[in-house]
């Protein structure tokens, strides 16, 4: 056991090194700033290379932006659509490979990009001169004239000016450009609120929590088309720069250059208004009628994200249970190496927010470790987030146990390993399982928070569900009850184990 425990010391040591050097070198930081100096470029003119060698161009966007890029239900089946989509193909046709779409928040594009996890951005991005000092553009492929404020409709009379909203609170998509526009040039007395999903704008609008939303000219202009609460109001805000623009990584020239050729030929042949255009109005049509937009259609989405729910909490929970043993152990022991490692992790982890440690495992380790899924770093850190929080559940447990026994263990020839696994471990467990079952229950319901990375769990899915639809309460609604059955039935589980477990120590 003692053998066991020092291997393990060892290891985490060295990882702890590295998480550490990581986070003092800038990577965590680019996860909230998305424009760290620190972060490791990558090498130039190797993407272009990689997307030839792989066969395929990763393209990062946030599919909640219609008509550029929003999300189709064909057959059950997530199908993503919209001008960007068809530009992302068009460009992978040119390179002659294919396409590849990873959808994740808009505010997370930039870190990605950085650290290689997609290839480019796609996703309506303008090129400010702050986004240019970590990635480089391609040539505007798309210029939008005017931003709006969407409002609700009852409110028409009250703001018809952008000075009306003097003073109000209004909503925009963090890390967008007309979130920067309100932070520099908003009027006095507004306050700015940002949320990385319009669609939670836009319930937050409904809902009176914004006075107002502002949004790019296309994307507000389809929203209040395809739902008639909503009314719009032309900003007159100061724009330092419109349009949009391909993102890539820092160094690759050739890669601009190929995508600039693909715009061109877009731009000659205007197929953004011919092609592009036509086909998104022609998917959002379809995508909004009220046949397409029940719930029973959508039921693949929400079966596929309940799958990795399941999956992201099991793994999490079997991380979590083996790793909490290991450190209570070493928390308890006499060796002072052991109990130093062990207390830097369990402070460290419960310390900080269990989404940065998300992010942190998928961008910051998953720069050391090439093609790390993004399912497999959620699940490795709400493992390693559990585990803290199990070592000290497991840790009261053991000291809840009277020292009585352990000596009657060791007087009767009981090794100390025979010991903790014969007589000190059953018995914790007992005294601890309400805090376990709990920490279970807490771990199922924050598998939520890997949406963030895009891992396709519940609340992935109903984000999907609620951009081709264009209902927001609803799919939340429906999730809410089906997080609601699952740990209803988890806590069932675990009372029932909870009795036996009293039952065959009562008899005993």
């Amino acid at each position: 056991m003692k053998k066991l425990i020092k291997i393990f010391s060892v290891l985490l040591l060295l990882v702890s090194a590295v998480v550490t050097g990581a986070l003092a070198t800038g990577p965590a930081a680019t996860v909230s700033a998305a424009s760290s100096k620190n972060v490791k470029k990558v090498a130039s003119g190797t993407v272009l290379k990689k997307i030839k060698k792989s066969g395929k161009l990763v393209v990062g966007l946030s599919a909640d932006y219609p008509p550029l890029e929003f999300t189709k239900n064909v057959n059950g089946k997530n199908k993503y659509v919209g001008v960007d989509i068809e530009l992302s193909k068009q460009i992978a046709k040119d390179l002659g490979v294919k396409c590849e779409i990873k959808n994740m928040d808009f505010d997370s594009l930039l870190v990605a990009l950085e650290t290689g996890k997609i290839d480019v951005i796609i996703s309506g991005m303008t090129p400010t001169a702050e986004r240019k000092k970590s990635i480089d553009f391609s040539k505007i492929y798309y210029a939008e004239k005017n931003d709006y404020f969407v409002i609700n409709k009852a409110d028409k009379g009250k703001y018809k000016k952008t000075s009306d909203f003097k003073g109000k609170t209004v909503g925009a998509q963090t890390g967008s450009l007309q979130y920067t526009v309100m932070k520099k040039h908003g009027l006095p007395g507004m306050k700015v609120k940002g949320l990385a999903k319009i669609s939670s704008l836009l319930m937050g609008l409904k809902s009176g929590k914004f006075d107002g939303v502002l949004l790019g000219e296309l994307n507000a202009k389809t929203y209040a088309m395809n739902d008639s609460n909503l009314a719009l109001v032309k900003s007159t805000l100061k724009q330092d720069q419109m349009g949009n623009a391909v993102g890539v990584a820092k160094g690759q020239k050739d890669l601009v250059a190929a995508i600039n050729k693909t715009i061109n030929k877009c731009q000659e042949k205007d197929l953004f208004n011919k092609k592009f255009i036509p086909a998104a109005a022609k998917d959002m049509k379809t995508a909004t009628k009220k046949s397409n937009n029940s719930m029973t259609k959508y039921t693949s989405y929400f079966v596929t994200g309940l799958e990795y729910t399941m999956i992201i909490t099991i793994c999490s929970v079997l991380i979590g249970l083996v790793l909490g043993v290991i450190f209570a152990l070493m928390r308890l022991s006499s060796n002072k190496l052991l109990h130093a490692i062990a207390v830097c992790y369990i402070e460290f982890l419960r310390g900080t927010p269990e989404m940065v440690q998300i992010m942190f495992v998928y961008f910051g380790i998953g720069m050391l470790v090439k093609n790390l899924p993004a399912l497999v770093a959620g699940i490795i850190a709400i493992g390693l987030n559990s585990g803290a929080y199990v070592a000290e559940d497991i840790r009261s447990g053991i000291n809840s146990v009277n020292i009585g026994q352990t000596e009657a263990a060791r007087s009767l020839g009981l090794s100390q390993a025979m010991t903790y696994r014969y007589v000190i471990f059953p018995q914790a467990f007992k005294n601890i399982w309400p805090a376990l079952g709990n920490e279970f229950i807490t771990l199922t319901k924050d598998s939520s928070l890997v949406s963030t990375i895009g891992v396709g769990e519940l609340m992935y899915q109903t984000g999907l569900v609620q951009t081709a639809t264009y209902r927001g309460v609803m799919p939340l609604f429906i999730t809410m009850c089906i997080y609601f059955v699952l740990t209803f039935l988890l806590t069932r589980l675990l009372n029932f184990l909870e009795r036996k477990m009293n039952l065959s120590s009562s008899r005993a």
